[in-house]
């Protein structure tokens, strides 16, 4: 994001600051910017959600800020999601209405059927993933980015939940197994620990990588090593939470101990405060 806006007062007003064409500069449309429950930010634009279900947005033009082409179909909106260039509505109906970059999730023209009693839509930077009321999924955009789910699509049955780094995606199913598409060195491809991935429960990201927390307090990691894809360095046993930077991710275990692992500039290495972090919370 390039741009901050926030909601003020009862009367649910926007004010906006930041990059003017990454949406910080919103006086084009603040006579609508009334009644504002929820404020979306992408990398360039913005879009807000007003009480009757309507959606107002502005900065890029070409990557979302402009919503004139869809904005007879932008009522009964419940929730939208973005990519760094597109925004995806989720309406009252389970329908999704799409807008923006089309390359980078815009058009969802070619799984406009599917894309029906949708429960929440997830997105990398360049694509979308959809997860329906049968625990099937839709996806669009970019390939390179999980936009193109169709060597997995048999496996994405009964999906629990949907997490997304940069440009790959991993889901968890109802049996605790997990499916990858996507990028393929940023964690798209799992197939390496895929016998290792079960029983998972939580699934955590950095930008290009992926760690699973298993019902017994184990990880199994996958992606982009210096990225926090390679946990082999440290024990990981009895974990209880998952927290992660843009390259690093950081364990609290069962004794209140932390471990970290991935890049040393984002917190992948705690060496320097490995004393002091004790009886963490």
């Amino acid at each position: 994001a390039r741009a901050f806006a926030a909601i003020v007062g009862a009367a649910g007003n926007v004010v906006t600051w930041g990059a003017p064409h990454g949406g910080g500069d919103s006086r084009s449309v603040q006579q609508q910017l009334v009644d504002v429950q929820h404020v979306h930010i992408s990398e360039f634009a913005c879009a807000a959600i007003r009480a009757d279900g309507s959606v107002v947005t502005w900065g890029s033009a070409v990557a979302g800020g402009d919503s004139h082409d869809v904005s007879h179909m932008l009522f009964d909106v419940v929730e939208i999601s973005a990519t760094n260039s597109a925004f995806a509505a989720i309406r009252l109906d389970g329908s999704v209405v799409t807008w923006g970059d089309p390359e980078n999730g815009g058009d969802s023209s070619a799984v406009h059927e599917k894309l029906k009693n949708v429960q929440k839509v997830y997105s990398s930077s360049t694509a979308f993933a959809a997860i329906t009321s049968d625990g099937s999924v839709v996806t669009w955009g970019a390939s390179t980015g999980g936009g193109d789910s169709t060597a997995v699509q048999g496996e994405l049955l009964d999906v629990q939940q949907i997490h997304a780094n940069r440009s790959a995606f991993a889901t968890v199913k109802l049996n605790g197994r997990v499916t990858t598409w996507g990028a393929l060195a940023s964690g798209g491809n799992s197939s390496h620990v895929q016998e290792r991935l079960v029983d998972v429960c939580q699934i955590h990201s950095t930008a290009r990588a992926f760690a699973a927390m298993q019902t017994d307090g184990t990880v199994v990691t996958w992606g982009a090593p210096s990225a926090g894809g390679d946990c082999s360095s440290v024990e990981l046993v009895d974990v209880l939470q998952i927290l992660a930077t843009e390259d690093a991710f950081a364990a609290v275990r069962g004794d209140g101990t932390v471990v970290t692992w991935g890049c040393r500039d984002s917190g992948g290495n705690c060496q320097a405060v490995q004393t002091q972090l004790s009886n963490v919370r």
